[in-house]
């Protein structure tokens, strides 16, 4: 081998380095690599594991373990120093063997922590082989444990413990817990299963393709880790595409999802908006040329409204919508969507029918809406959930908290004694706060009040629990529309038990869609539908009476004076002078969750995971939800991301799965 090649190498190298040195320099970053001995120095621990030989990815290796010649590499370790100096003749000598017949063969020796490397022994051999883009570097590698912590960042990595046992793979980094379980989801595999020497470079090699689609569309620019981005990615696709994706059409389909995949990783991704006011109405010139005058609209719904009251509700909010606006839109409606690929071929045939905006009428329909709204991005979509940070999407669910206060006050007047029984549907986001509205409104009208919390979701007979047990005041479900039969029938609401079985109603809050659909045609038909600024902000829209969209159905029933308190709460929540979170309130673990002195933000009341001192009952854990309602839990439930991933994602085909 040349030793002028090798020097024309080494300047070559330190010419990068020196440039990165001062572009890092401007950008106010350290222009060397990491020292892990100063980054230890506020987290001590004495747990070192050896891991034994490891083929490092190139791009996790840092920094060094202690500082004494950082100065002479830039922060990826390119050479600093003179061509001249004895670190460069070094430097030259291992270039010329690595471009020889010898090649570098000792392995480096370096420590490892959260998933990054820092070179002990070997630092030269890291600049050379990297200058030459070895995308692995073999190294004999000790692991340093962090402390455990409930910190995300150190979850994650000690699920990427268990994930290494299995895999032996460094290549993907998670930084929120839960997310290598749903990589082997998507994967195929199952948590704890062996992977084969050929599925662990089957992996390296996709992700690879996929990594350099998402660094050619500028991810460094982005705080997102390739690897959560990939994550969104096969949400749509089987992991199986990377192997048929060409490389344009990978990039094109990332290009697709770019915005979702920012979103899903930004802490404030999610814009959660409490009322129904349009973006703006547009300028003059806007609605001249929006072209909107008419507009082709479409419901795709889970079910029938023969078999759903929910489906129902909604079919009452598309004629609402058809009685305001008349010949100004066309509405279509498509039933049973009922999995994944109905869910996709309705929403397919609404475009080819001529949709212009999409209603999906359920959580379980968001993955469909999404693969649309990707696929057709000049289609509007809106799916009926809550806390979804895709942006292409928007979602719309309703604050149904504050009627549950009011009918919480009612039952509080109407028990006979100081306890009252409470069905909850799913523990999804909300429901949480609408038991504790409830069990709040409840003081309000007796101080002593009692909640006995039962789920409908779980095996078991609540009502007749109730009854057997001497509770004779009872909150079920929500009515779905204003119908007087769904609050006479007692099927819903509030209602009292008879010492005989019967059953009188009281109470109930009602779903209204129609003021909220009629609020998103009206603010498209103006011009005022846009997307935000960035583009990757997810409108979550989150309504309540004060829009319409929660209302309050009371029986004839009901005394007077008790009717009275309900209709004064009800104007007080609809001006929004009370507010049921706006006191002192205590968990049930003696937690002070607000000492009287502020209000929640909305995003704090709809992941509420905690229930107040009053309620009587806890939140049933995953395992014990009936399968039919375990669908609704994965999307929304309030602890989704620790629900087993092979639970969580659908299962893929064998021809899906890590070849």
């Amino acid at each position: 081998m040349n030793t002028q090649t090798a020097t024309d190498e080494y300047i070559q190298a330190m010419r990068l380095g020196q440039k990165e040195y001062r572009e890092r320099v401007m950008a106010g970053l350290s222009p060397h690599p990491a020292v892990l001995d100063e980054l230890l120095a506020d987290n001590a621990t004495d747990a070192v594991v050896d891991v034994g030989l490891v083929e490092i990815p190139a791009e996790r290796i840092i920094g060094v373990k202690s500082s004494g010649r950082i100065t002479a590499f830039s922060a990826s370790f390119r050479p600093l120093l003179d061509v001249k100096t004895e670190f460069a003749t070094k430097w030259i000598s291992l270039c010329a063997a690595h471009l020889g017949d010898t090649g570098i063969t000792d392995p480096i020796v370096c420590f490892e922590y959260l998933g990054n490397f820092y070179v002990q022994e070997g630092n030269k051999r890291v600049s050379v082989l990297r200058h030459f883009g070895a995308p692995r570097i073999p190294g004999n590698v000790r692991r340093v444990m962090p402390p455990q912590s409930e910190e995300p960042r150190i979850r994650a990595y000690y699920e990427f413990l268990d994930f290494y046992k299995c895999s032996r793979l460094y290549t993907v980094q998670f930084r929120r817990p839960g997310d290598y379980a749903k990589l082997l989801a998507h994967l195929g595999k199952k948590p704890g299963e062996s992977w084969t020497e050929t599925e662990a470079r089957t992996f390296n090699a996709y992700f690879q393709y996929f990594r350099d689609a998402f660094f050619g569309l500028n991810g460094k620019a982005e705080d997102i880790l390739p690897e959560e981005a990939l994550l969104v990615w096969l949400e749509l696709y089987p992991f199986s595409d990377l192997g048929r994706q060409s490389s344009m059409e990978l990039r094109k389909s990332v290009a697709a999802l770019w915005e979702d995949m920012v979103a899903t990783t930004k802490e404030d991704s999610v814009k959660v908006q409490t009322k129904a006011e349009e973006d703006g109405k547009g300028s003059f010139v806007t609605r001249l040329f929006s072209g909107l005058d008419q507009l082709d609209v479409a419901f795709v719904h889970q079910l029938t409204p023969g078999k759903s009251a929910w489906v129902l509700g909604h079919e009452a909010g598309r004629e609402h919508l058809e009685q305001v606006f008349g010949e100004r839109i066309q509405v279509r409606s498509y039933f049973d969507a009922s999995n994944s690929e109905l869910a996709e071929k309705a929403i397919e045939q609404a475009v080819a029918d001529g949709a212009q905006v999409v209603f999906t009428t359920a959580p379980p329909l968001s993955r469909a809406t999404l693969k649309a709204a990707v696929k057709y991005p000049k289609v509007r979509f809106l799916n009926c959930s809550v806390d979804q940070r895709y942006s292409s999407i928007r979602t719309y669910y309703g604050r149904i908290y504050e009627a549950k206060f009011i009918t919480g006050a009612i039952a509080g007047a109407m028990a006979g004694d100081d306890r009252i029984g409470y069905i909850a549907s799913y523990p999804i986001f909300g429901v949480p706060a609408s038991i504790n509205a409830f069990a709040l409104g409840a003081q309000l009208t007796n101080p002593r009040a009692q909640i006995e919390l039962r789920w409908s979701c779980v095996e078991g007979t609540p009502q007749a629990d109730f009854f057997a047990d001497g509770i004779r005041v009872v909150s079920n479900r929500d009515a779905p529309t204003q119908s007087k039969m769904y609050l006479d029938f007692c099927n819903y609401g509030t209602y009292l038990l008879g010492d005989r079985g019967d059953l009188f109603p009281l109470c109930s809050p009602t779903w209204l869609w129609g003021p909220f659909y009629e609020f998103v045609i009206r603010s498209i038909l103006s011009g005022g539908w846009k997307q935000e600024k960035d583009g990757s902000t997810a409108i979550n829209y989150w309504l309540g009476m004060d829009s319409g969209v929660i209302g309050l159905s009371l029986s004839d029933k009901l005394p007077e004076g008790v009717r009275q308190l309900a209709n004064i709460l009800q104007s007080g929540m609809k001006n929004g002078s009370i507010d049921p979170f706006f006191r002192r309130i205590v968990a049930q673990d003696g937690t002070v969750k607000n000492d009287g002195t502020h209000r929640f933000p909305p995003a704090d009341i709809l992941h509420m995971d905690w229930l107040c001192d009053n309620v009587l009952g806890k939140i049933p854990p995953y395992e014990e939800i009936l399968p039919i309602s375990k669908n609704m839990v994965r999307e929304l439930g309030i602890y989704r991301d620790q629900i087993p991933a092979e639970q969580e994602v659908r299962p893929r085909e064998d021809s899906e799965r890590i070849r």
